[in-house]
């Protein structure tokens, strides 16, 4: 049942945030949140806190990402839980198709409802090669 409640706020997340709006996802976050983004992307290393996060979803969000959760599997008691999300990431270019298609895991701690830390796991190359497009359309790299 945990872990049905927080796939659905979770697909609710990221359907906001599909739609250009991460506050949802913000509002989980305590304000010393640690997110870790591995590889040399313009995306990685993530960030130290709330505010930090706030600004790489804010970029994540203006880019157009398409992020949805395939499974996601919460446990533990309120005071320290882990979370597991399972999906797929795309983006989609007017004249060139799909330009990213990716798979990720994500792997985080929560105390309290609030996000205390988590890391993303992709194929890192294919990040890269999302940074190579993003760059030939003039996107500004990093946050």
């Amino acid at each position: 049942m945990l872990s049905w409640l927080a796939g659905k706020l979770i697909a609710y997340n990221m359907r906001r945030l599909r739609e250009g709006d991460p506050s949802p996802t913000v509002r989980m976050y305590a304000d010393d949140v640690r997110f870790t983004f591995p590889g040399t992307s313009s995306f990685a290393p993530g960030a130290g806190n709330k505010r930090e996060v706030t600004q790489w979803l804010q970029r994540f969000a203006s880019i157009g990402l398409q992020i949805y959760p395939d499974e996601v599997v919460l446990k533990g008691f309120p005071w320290h839980q882990t979370i597991c999300v399972r999906g797929h990431i795309h983006l989609d270019d007017p004249d060139e198709g799909r330009i990213y298609d990716n798979r990720y895991v994500i792997w985080g701690r929560m105390a309290w409802g609030k996000m205390r830390a988590y890391e993303v796991y992709d194929d890192t190359h294919k990040t890269e090669a999302l940074d190579a497009y993003l760059e030939r359309r003039g996107e500004r790299a990093g946050v």
